[in-house]
C-alpha cells in the first residue's frame, strides 16, 4: 500500500487506468465495437472521470466506510478486500452513468437500462479488479518502493 502522497498518487493512477483499459475493452467488445479508434477516443475521458471520482469522492468514502465497520484493522488483507470491493461498487455505480451518458445521452428507459449496464460492468470489474488489476498495482508498487528503499540503503 502507499506510503506517502507520491505513492498514492502513482497507485491510484496505475489503478485507475487499468481498470479503465480493462473495462472499456470489456464494454467495447459487448458492444461488437471494439477497435483501436473506439478504444483511445472512450480511454482519455473514461481515465479523467474515474481518477477524479477515485480521489475525491468513491475513494474517500470507501475508506470512511471501510474504516468505521467492525474489521480487524491489523489484517492487511482483510481492509485490503474491503477497501477494494467498496471501491469496485462505487465506481461501477459512477462510471456505468458515465458510459451510458457518453454512448448516446438519456435512454427512454433509464432505469432499466442502468441496472442492466451496472449489473454487466460489476460482474467483471469485481474479478478484475481482484484478480488481475489490484494485485498487479501493489506489485509494480512494491517494485517502486524497493528501488527507493535501495537507492536510500545506497546513499
Amino acid at each position: 500500500m502507499p506510503t506517502n502522497k507520491k505513492e498514492g498518487i502513482i497507485f491510484t493512477t496505475l489503478m485507475c487506468f487499468c481498470m479503465v483499459l480493462g473495462m472499456s475493452i470489456y464494454n467495447l467488445v459487448l458492444h461488437d465495437s471494439l477497435s483501436w479508434g473506439a478504444l483511445s477516443t472512450g480511454l482519455i475521458p473514461g481515465f479523467i472521470v474515474a481518477f477524479i471520482l477515485d480521489v475525491f469522492v468513491v475513494g474517500t468514502i470507501a475508506k470512511k466506510i471501510a474504516f468505521s465497520l467492525p474489521l480487524n484493522k491489523e489484517n492487511k488483507l482483510v481492509m485490503i478486500l474491503t477497501i477494494s470491493c467498496l471501491m469496485i461498487l462505487g465506481m461501477v455505480t459512477c462510471m456505468s452513468l458515465f458510459g451510458i451518458l457518453i454512448e448516446g445521452g438519456i435512454p427512454d428507459h433509464l432505469g432499466s437500462v442502468y441496472r442492466h449496464t451496472w449489473l454487466m460492468n460489476v460482474i467483471v470489474a469485481l474479478p478484475l479488479q481482484l484478480i488481475i488489476v489490484g494485485p498487479f498495482s501493489r506489485a509494480i508498487l512494491g517494485k517502486i518502493q524497493a528501488n527507493v528503499a535501495a537507492t536510500e540503503t545506497a546513499e
